[in-house]
């Protein structure tokens, strides 16, 4: 409680417009009520039984992290990620460098999992469609 306490005082003091405090499920009870008590706006992403991530601070932070809708931080798009490093203070450079190796990523992810159509499969293409349609990937 400590640390929650003081990311409450760097979040008062204006040093940070959102914090992300993770901690353990047990004592969420406890910070829910200090964050009520000081009204500050907050979300709670559930990561595990055991461990909890709270997001707190400006509610259109706070907003904008809800509305990412994914159940853990691993799960952000690379733009997810790069607004929410940006909006806790994080570097910016290194936050671009995250972006683009992330992205990268991807691409490369998605390029992977293309799949051609199978000869005989009904929504094959046949072969004159076949030759009029081909794309070059680099």
């Amino acid at each position: 409680m400590k640390v929650l306490c003081h990311h409450i005082y760097e979040y008062k003091k204006g040093l940070r417009n959102l914090v992300l405090h993770t901690m353990d499920s047990r004592d969420l009870e406890k910070a829910e009520e200090k964050l009520r008590q000081y009204r500050i706006t907050y979300f709670v992403q559930y990561v595990t039984p055991q461990k909890v991530n709270v997001f707190f601070g400006k509610e259109q932070c706070v907003k904008i992290v809800k509305s990412f809708q994914r159940r853990t931080l691993t799960d952000f798009t690379p733009e997810e990620d790069f607004i929410l490093g940006i909006m806790l203070g994080y570097d910016r450079l290194i936050q671009c460098d995250r972006y683009l190796v992330r992205n990268a990523k991807r691409q490369v992810q998605t390029a992977n999992s293309v799949q051609l159509p199978c000869a005989g499969h009904p929504n094959a293409f046949n072969q004159r469609n076949d030759t009029e349609s081909r794309v070059e990937m680099a």
